[in-house]
């Protein structure tokens, strides 16, 4: 079960990110931030939506707005991937689950008739006062990093 309720404050949090050293979500409190689930570095949905994020990226920062992607990749894929993408964003690593067990997208799923655990590709959009202000759930890679943006003007 999900601890992240929308409307509610987000649970503070820390992991290791691809920038160096670590990020917590308090350390963006007074802006907001688009938190981006995704189950693998360098799968092509995966690659899609990061790099939507990353052409979409300035038009978020003038809008206060920092993105976050997270999966439960390690450090070195992340920072491969961070950097044959050239993602401007910082990639947090998530390898314990915790954070995406918080957040409730960690999940049962199924392909080519097998069943393992794995990312259910999920965003969220956290105000600047740190609470839930949206989230989108089983998202579909195309046009959603404008449907964020146009969320992310609203707000």
């Amino acid at each position: 079960m999900s601890t992240v309720e929308l409307h509610e404050q987000v649970p503070d949090f820390s992991l290791p990110a691809s920038t160096g050293g670590s990020i917590a979500l308090s350390d963006y409190l007074g802006k907001k931030v688009v938190l981006y689930f995704y189950p693998a570095d360098m799968t092509p949905g995966c690659t899609q939506e990061s790099c939507d994020f990353r052409d979409y990226n300035g038009q978020f920062a003038q809008l206060n707005t920092v993105v976050l992607g997270i999966s439960p990749d390690d450090l070195k894929s992340h920072d491969k991937f961070a950097a044959k993408y050239e993602l401007p964003f910082p990639l947090l690593s998530d390898t314990d689950q915790r954070v995406s067990e918080m957040f409730g997208v960690w999940k049962l799923k199924k392909m080519y008739g097998k069943e393992f655990m794995g990312v259910e590709r999920s965003t969220f959009l956290i105000d600047e006062q740190g609470r839930l202000a949206q989230e989108w759930r089983k998202v579909k890679v195309d046009s959603h990093v404008t449907e964020v943006l146009e969320a992310v003007k609203a707000l």
